[in-house]
């Protein structure tokens, strides 16, 4: 069952689509990219950004989606390569032959469904991929305190798994950017690894959250994505939209960043 319909959004079919409708638009020239960086907080928080990511991009019928493992449970490196997701909507379905591909090109990653049995942050992207591309397949994976090394192996072995797609998967890193600093320190600290994803500069992302001390939840996936982005041959990525939860409670003390990110 989805562990946050209802909470982070809306948990009938139809409440869903109308608010998903509401955060994102018909954009007539959709870049093509090889990856995006989505947030994952409850939508009336960070829908706004993550609806103009899954706007602007071009959504394929498969995507890769790699979020952070919160709740501490199951593997460090959890891939889910069978069954489906429960959504308002009704089932989505795991790329089972897709999945088996990653497995054998990442031996880091581990099935493992206790990763993902209370996980957020992969839930809430769903809805978006979905809004453009109904028929979407996926596969689900959950990253928790990984290495530099554990990373690029992740990233470069599915760069591996899906380079020979005619029609490549979308691979969708999801996080949040600072947790509960002030706005102005948010968006100082966000800046600094926004830089370095804009520089598609994985190690250095993940070398400088850790000496910034930015607490961005979904580094390690973001880390990974770009080693596979870069891979992949990406020659770019763009800023699509950032803002804090401020933006929309007014309360600057104690905010949360959200930026997205395509690369192409």
């Amino acid at each position: 069952m989805p562990a946050v319909a209802g909470q982070f959004y809306p948990g009938t079919a139809s409440g869903l689509s109308r608010t998903v409708k509401e955060l994102t638009r018909e954009v007539k020239e959709k870049l093509a990219a090889v990856a995006v960086v989505s947030p994952h907080a409850g939508y009336a928080y960070s829908g706004a950004v993550a609806g103009e990511v899954f706007s602007s991009v071009r959504i394929p019928r498969k995507a890769v989606i790699f979020c952070p493992n919160h709740t501490g449970y199951g593997e460090d490196a959890a891939i889910l390569s069978s069954g489906s997701w429960r959504m308002p909507w009704g089932d989505v379905p795991v790329d089972e032959e897709l999945a088996a591909r990653l497995k054998e090109a990442c031996p880091v990653l581990r099935e493992d469904a206790t990763a993902h049995s209370q996980e957020h942050s992969l839930e809430v992207q769903l809805p978006f991929l979905h809004r453009f591309r109904p028929d979407f397949r996926f596969v689900p994976v959950a990253l928790g305190r990984l290495s530099l090394e554990e990373c690029r192996q992740i990233g470069e072995g599915a760069a591996k798994a899906i380079e020979p797609d005619s029609e490549r998967p979308l691979l969708v890193a999801s996080s949040d950017m600072s947790h509960y600093v002030p706005d102005a320190v948010a968006r100082e600290k966000d800046r600094k690894a926004i830089d370095r994803v804009l520089a598609l500069d994985p190690v250095g992302l993940y070398r400088t959250v850790r000496s910034e001390k930015i607490s961005m939840c979904g580094v390690i996936p973001v880390v990974a994505v770009l080693f596979a982005a870069c891979r992949l041959g990406a020659t770019e990525a763009r800023l699509i939209k950032y803002a804090t939860s401020g933006d929309v409670s007014r309360d600057f003390d104690q905010v949360v960043g959200y930026a997205g990110l395509a690369v192409l």
